[in-house]
């Protein structure tokens, strides 16, 4: 009966997900949108409550199935609420005519023979509000066309590994199957690690979550290769440390965000032999994807990244929506020290106490905190999180995705949504907490009855 009702759910949660990706209201309807997204959200909530009753070996094949379901509903539209997979296109493009993807802005006159119809149409067809003027009568379905691409070196091979493989003609449904691969590609090596140390009912978190079927597949984001990488590299670290460093090392060169997985994957390290492994072995892999781009380019390899950051309010708190919980309770000027001192607490006693078996568990602590400190507004970046929740079973930790999702649309459509979201979701953090504290407490008052008794 409970692999029945699992299966009806995930379902269900097909069926609403396939309408999430098909309703195009980001920018004509983002509170209707919001409610699509809270159906699919309630729907993966119950389903993974429902699996946890579940037989182990039903779980897997229910886990997996889920998956690979999932995973193809974000295949049934064009990217619906980001245009970051046209700029992936084009850097492929760019790379296979030869020329580094970091010398010239997509606008740039010098690439014009590159153009094609679909990323840069013209004419009628340059009137959507998500389309960007590059010259006279000419647009392009590219963001911010002006300015060098912000990608790291490894997201540009993998854009150009798509490029090369892919069929004329085919446009972003290439990109899109890559997602859908990665995230099915995740969901086993989450089941891989999870058989060894842990319950691998757990991957249903990352394998039927909707962030993965909207932003992994459907806006087909290249932060779920960093999030293949990164899980790979938890699990190998545990055993293997120059090879778990290496593959950290490939996440950050695929994404820079996988950088906060370091204080985990030093966890309970105490030998300063283990810790440099890691920590070299991860520096040498960035160095060495680095550095054909550097001799290659004769602009920055760092590209727009300096300005993104200044773009977000990254460096200025009182110019954006960014560190929202920090700024309900402290000055503006206040935020990015506070941020970093937090980031650095927390980091160290990861460090210090950390569980050296488990790195994933000290990783979504840093992650997590990074997180709620930062409330970002781009919901995809969450996806590191919730691959951690899939490692480590703390679900509560699930809010910071969904606050994400909040704060990327249904702010769009609510002006405070995105901090009221993200201060819920530090509440449940702080509550599933203190639950299994409780709950810790209680098996240990248990067990010291039972010994009293003998």
């Amino acid at each position: 009966m409970p692999s029945a009702l699992t299966a009806v759910l995930l379902a269900a949660l097909t069926a609403v997900l396939v309408g999430t990706v098909r309703t195009d209201g980001y920018f004509t309807d983002p509170a209707g949108l919001s409610w699509w997204y809270a159906a699919a959200w309630a729907l993966f909530a119950a389903a993974v409550w429902c699996l946890r009753r579940v037989p182990a070996r039903h779980a897997v094949v229910l886990v997996l199935a889920g998956g690979v379901a999932v995973a193809a509903a974000g295949l049934v539209a064009a990217p619906r609420t980001s245009t970051d997979a046209f700029r992936y296109a084009w850097d492929g493009q760019v790379q296979a005519a030869g020329t580094s993807p970091y010398d010239h802005a997509p606008a740039d006159a010098a690439l014009t023979p590159l153009r094609d119809d679909w990323l840069f149409p013209s004419g009628p067809a340059c009137g959507g509000p998500d389309l960007a003027a590059v010259s006279d009568g000419v647009c392009t379905r590219i963001n911010r066309p002006r300015v060098h691409t912000v990608y790291p070196p490894a997201g540009e091979l993998y854009f150009l590994l798509v490029h090369a493989v892919s069929p004329d003609g085919v446009r972003h449904k290439a990109l899109q199957t890559g997602g859908a691969v990665l995230a099915v590609g995740t969901t086993l090596v989450l089941l891989a690690v999870l058989r060894r140390r842990g319950d691998p009912r757990a991957a249903a978190c990352w394998a039927w979550c909707p962030a993965v079927a909207v932003e992994a597949v459907n806006n087909a984001h290249a932060d779920v290769l960093a999030v293949l990488v990164s899980v790979a590299a938890l699990g190998l670290t545990v055993r293997h440390r120059s090879a778990g460093g290496g593959l950290l090392g490939l996440a950050v060169a695929v994404k820079l965000l996988p950088a906060v997985l370091l204080p985990g994957a030093l966890a309970g390290v105490r030998r300063p032999r283990d810790a440099a492994r890691t920590v070299l072995t991860a520096v040498a892999a960035v160095a060495a994807l680095y550095l054909p781009y550097v001799l290659l380019s004769h602009s920055s390899v760092l590209g727009y990244l300096g300005g993104y950051a200044a773009e977000e309010g990254y460096d200025d708190a009182s110019a954006g929506n960014r560190y929202a919980l920090l700024r309900l309770v402290l000055p503006d000027a206040w935020a990015v020290p506070a941020v970093f001192a937090g980031m650095a607490a927390v980091s160290l006693h990861v460090i210090r106490r950390g569980d050296r078996e488990r790195p994933w568990s000290g990783a979504l602590l840093v992650t997590g905190t990074a997180f709620l400190l930062t409330t970002p507004g781009y919901s995809w970046y969450a996806l590191l999180v919730v691959a951690l929740v899939a490692l480590d079973g703390r679900w509560e930790w699930l809010g910071v995705a969904l606050a994400g999702a909040a704060s990327y649309v249904t702010g769009r459509a609510v002006p405070d949504a995105g901090t009221t979201a993200y201060a819920l979701a530090a509440a449940a953090v702080l509550g599933g907490a203190a639950l299994r504290r409780a709950r810790v407490s209680r098996a240990g008052v248990r067990t010291g009855s039972s010994r009293g008794s003998m």
